[in-house]
C-alpha cells in the first residue's frame, strides 16, 4: 500500500499503464482492423502486437490464421516501399506462426521467404533471402549488389532467440535451430543445429530414434481437466519436496 506521499506518483505510474495498455490494444493489427496496413492476405485471429516494427511491401505479404506476432518485430517485402513486386506474394507465413520480440523477416523483390505451418521463433530471429556481396575488393561492401535466394521453413520447426536464417537455407519439418546459429544450405526433417555456421548436432532416425540419444525424459503432458492454478500449486509443492 503505497505511502501518503507516495500517492499522487503511485497514481500517475497506474494511468500510464492503463493508457499504455490501452493504446497497445488499439494499435494491434487483425484481420478486421489492419490499421495503416493493406496485406495481401492476413487470417482470422492474426495479431501483430503494438508497436509494429518496420513493416512495408504488405501487398506482396501473406500472413496466416492465429498467427502471434510480437513488438517491433519487422515484415518486409522488397528492400525498399513503393516497389512493385510483380504479381506473386514475396513474403508468406503459414497458420499458427508465432514470431518473438524484435524478430526479422526480409523477402527479396524477387526471391521469397516462406514460413510452413506452426513454426515458432524466439525473440530477435533474423531470416532473410537477400545479402550483402563483397565480390569487388574495391568498393564498399554496403554499395554492391546484394545476392538473393529463396528460404523455405518446414512446419513445425522452432528457431531459438537470436537466430539467423540466411539466403538459400531450406529447412525440413520440425527442425529445430539451436539460439544464436546461423543456418545456410539444407537441413533435413527432425534435426537439430547448433553453432555458426549450423550443423547437425542431433537427428531423429526411424529405426533407433534420436541420435545421439536424448540426455533428459521427456515432459510429461498435463492431464485432461487440470487447471492452471493446479498445475501451479502442484510445481510449487514440488519445489517444497526437494
Amino acid at each position: 500500500m503505497p505511502s501518503i506521499r507516495n500517492l499522487p506518483a503511485a497514481l500517475a505510474s497506474r494511468a500510464v499503464h492503463g493508457v499504455w495498455r490501452l493504446v497497445q490494444n488499439a494499435g494491434a493489427v487483425t484481420a478486421e482492423r489492419q490499421g495503416p496496413y493493406a496485406f495481401r492476405r492476413i487470417g482470422e485471429g492474426t495479431r501483430l502486437a503494438f508497436p509494429q516494427g518496420t513493416v512495408f511491401g504488405t501487398p506482396w505479404i501473406e500472413l496466416g490464421a492465429h498467427c502471434v506476432i510480437g513488438r517491433e518485430v519487422t515484415l518486409s517485402a522488397g528492400m525498399l516501399p513503393g516497389l512493385d513486386l510483380g504479381p506473386d506474394p514475396v513474403l508468406s507465413l503459414g497458420d499458427g506462426v508465432v514470431l518473438g520480440r524484435g524478430s526479422h523477416v526480409i523477402g527479396d523483390t524477387r526471391r521469397s521467404v516462406t514460413i510452413g505451418d506452426d513454426v515458432y521463433c524466439g525473440p530477435y530471429v533474423y531470416v532473410t533471402s537477400t545479402n550483402h556481396s563483397y565480390d569487388d575488393p574495391h568498393e564498399p561492401v554496403g554499395k554492391q549488389w546484394p545476392r538473393t535466394a529463396r528460404v523455405e521453413i518446414g512446419a513445425g520447426s522452432w528457431l531459438g532467440a537470436g537466430a539467423v536464417i540466411l539466403p538459400g537455407a531450406r529447412l525440413g519439418r520440425n527442425v529445430v535451430v539451436a539460439a544464436g546459429a546461423v543456418v545456410r544450405g539444407e537441413v533435413p526433417d527432425h534435426a537439430v543445429v547448433a553453432g555458426a555456421p549450423a550443423r547437425i548436432v542431433r537427428r531423429w532416425e526411424a529405426e533407433r530414434g534420436w541420435q545421439p540419444p536424448l540426455r533428459t525424459p521427456a515432459p510429461v503432458p498435463v492431464p485432461a481437466g487440470v487447471s492452471s492454478e493446479e498445475l501451479l500449486a502442484a510445481a510449487e509443492f514440488a519445489a517444497d519436496a526437494e
